[in-house]
């Protein structure tokens, strides 16, 4: 079964979404079940400038103040502790996410994908790092093995091309999850969700491993969307 997931690096729902949905696969594959996950780029503020500025800075100024991006923040922080995930908001970088996508892209074609996605997570919420910065996207590059030149235009036309078709399909949230190009499942849902989703699309496909499909939600999952607000 194929899975696309669009999502950002900088949404912290994606961060939780994957983690979840990565946990929903092992259990799916221990049944016996096939997954090919390959990961889609989405801007959730493709206008976004990498001057340095704190999240939580930025989020004050675009979401009515101090007290309101506290509470956008501190309810994900939790939820995401609950999943074994470190959010760090007091250091985390507002930035442009063009480039780590190129890197995500080109690490893709290198088989290190996924790695660079989660190291790419790690970096902006845990460790404080600035996602926008070419020189930290360069650092990432070596650690993880993958050659990338993003002084230059390596990935950047794939990348533009995905994000493109990201809007004709009508993606305005992530995460999202794209079963066999034609169910979605929307927002960082349970794993027992994200699970039940993989056992009926592959019911209705004829590749269920399972004796019997559960069905899933589709939609009303926590998100981010594109005017760059996550859900509280």
């Amino acid at each position: 079964m194929k899975v696309e997931i669009y999502s950002d690096v900088v949404c912290p729902w994606c961060y939780i979404g994957h983690t979840r949905f990565a946990r929903a696969v092992e259990r799916y594959r221990a049944k016996g079940g096939e997954v090919e996950v390959e990961f889609r780029p989405f801007q959730l503020m493709p206008d976004a400038k990498s001057n340095g500025e704190l999240t939580l800075t930025w989020a004050a100024t675009r979401f009515g103040g101090a007290e309101q991006a506290a509470q956008m923040f501190g309810r994900v922080t939790e939820v995401a502790a609950e999943d074994g995930l470190v959010l760090d908001f007091d250091h985390s970088i507002q930035a442009n996410t063009f480039d780590a996508h190129r890197l995500i892209q080109l690490a893709g074609e290198q088989g290190r994908g996924e790695e660079a996605l989660q190291a790419l997570f790690r970096a902006h919420f845990t460790d404080g790092l600035d996602v926008g910065s070419r020189e930290v996207l360069a650092g990432l590059a070596r650690e993880l093995g993958v050659q990338a030149d993003l002084d230059g235009e390596d990935g950047a036309a794939a990348v533009k091309e995905e994000l493109a078709q990201a809007r004709a399909l009508g993606v305005s949230s992530v995460p999202l999850f794209l079963f066999e190009g034609q169910f979605a499942v929307s927002g960082a849902q349970p794993e027992d969700t994200l699970l039940a989703a993989l056992e009926e699309v592959a019911e209705r496909t004829g590749q269920s491993p399972a004796a019997r499909a559960v069905k899933a939600a589709t939609n009303g999952g926590d998100a981010c969307d594109d005017e760059g607000h996550c859900a509280v």
